[in-house]
């Protein structure tokens, strides 16, 4: 890549604030997590912000890659990738770890470091490990940099969903039946984890869901009717996490319901129905992002069941500590009981996906649902808070 293709390395006093967006990352939703940036990033108001992408490719390389929306889509039912999007297949971007300096510097082999200049606050769309998890949380912390979304705590607290549960049943909050398999245990005692899950079948029935206690968008999720699939679909789950979570099937309708951070504290959107969808077993990854399952909006709930979920839903954002946005996901029983589910920190973010469609419909269009969390990201202090 050329120097003068680069971004200009300082900027005028008063220019407009400069939103790195980072997406791709480590985790098995890189695709989904490209097509959420290539959706931010048509939808930033370049008249007030100017705009840095950095993809970070699946094996970890923090890569500049084009400001180009409509390379960041779905095509022919495949995710995009960034080493596709990447500018140079050697160069790399640093981010500060100095809290005295926010320059952004691109080293590439054989060549001088190249300055980019400074990046008043970042935008992570970064699903799964290794970016909604705290980890860049944690780094952007670190360096004394503004970011948009949950801090650390939260973001694994999201991540987890052992930890998640366990949180939200001490703030008294509804979860359903599950048991964790730790890596130690399936290796150790394959045995003794057999045994586990036959007794929680006895207490629960068929069927179960095994899942990867830390992954998202529905990957790595089977639904398993009898013993004979247990094991591939353990194995299936820890291909993404070695620590694997078993969850009882609950009987009921799926709601989900949106949360924003506003300047006089956290709000909830209309709430969303998932309908069952016919050509799958369950809300898989297929349904969500290839097939396109629609959900409802806004659900057909009474004004009280409205009202229990989006006060639940602002409840879950407080137990876990969260800021800015999260998605609410709850089962509604037989007996009109909301059961959470669990909550996404960084929620499928396309103008399709479920959580801006629900703040849409709450009168939030998607521009200004980005331009709210830049300004708000922008806002907060950094550091504790």
């Amino acid at each position: 890549m050329s120097s003068e293709n680069l971004p200009q390395s300082s900027r005028p006093s008063g220019q407009k604030p400069r939103v790195a967006v980072v997406f791709g990352g480590r985790s098995s939703e890189h695709g989904v997590s490209v097509v959420t940036a290539g959706a931010v990033l048509r939808a930033i108001d370049r008249t007030k912000y100017d705009v840095l992408p950095i993809g970070i490719t699946r094996e970890g390389r923090w890569a500049l890659t084009a400001d180009d929306p409509e390379r960041m889509a779905i095509t022919d039912r495949k995710v995009p990738d960034v080493a596709e999007l990447a500018e140079s297949a050697e160069g790399g971007v640093v981010l500060p770890v100095d809290p005295s300096s926010r320059e952004v510097v691109y080293t590439e082999p054989g060549s001088v470091p190249k300055v980019l200049g400074d990046v008043d606050v970042v935008f992570p769309v970064l699903h799964g490990p290794y970016g909604e998890d705290g980890t860049i949380q944690g780094l952007l912390d670190l360096s004394g940099t503004p970011y948009v979304g949950c801090g650390v705590l939260s973001s694994a607290v999201g991540q987890d969903k052992d930890y998640m549960k366990r949180v939200f049943t001490s703030f008294g909050l509804k979860v359903g039946p599950y048991l964790v398999i730790r890596p130690r245990e399936w290796l150790s005692d394959r045995e003794g984890a057999r045994r586990r899950i036959a007794d929680f079948v006895g207490e629960q029935g068929w069927p179960l869901f095994i899942k990867p206690a830390r992954a998202g968008s529905s990957i790595g999720i089977t639904k398993v009717e009898s013993f004979e699939g247990l094991d591939e679909a353990i194995e299936e789950a820890r291909s993404h996490d070695p620590k694997i979570i078993v969850e009882a099937a609950l009987v009921g309708r799926e709601i989900e319901c949106g949360v924003l951070e506003f300047e006089d504290g956290p709000r909830a959107s209309v709430p969303a129905e998932i309908p069952p969808v016919q050509a799958h077993d369950f809300y898989d990854f297929e349904a969500k992002y290839i097939d396109s399952a629609s959900g409802i909006v806004p659900a057909p709930l009474t004004d009280e069941q409205t009202a229990e979920v989006q006060r639940l839903a602002v409840e879950a954002f407080d137990a876990a500590s969260c800021e800015g946005l999260v998605r609410a996901d709850f089962f509604l029983t037989e007996d009109g009981e909301f059961v959470i589910n669990e909550i996404n920190t960084l929620p499928g973010f396309t103008p399709i996906s479920m959580y801006p469609r629900m703040w849409q419909e709450s009168g939030v269009s998607y521009q200004e649902l980005v331009d709210r969390l830049i300004q708000a990201a922008l806002n907060r202090s950094t550091g504790l808070r």
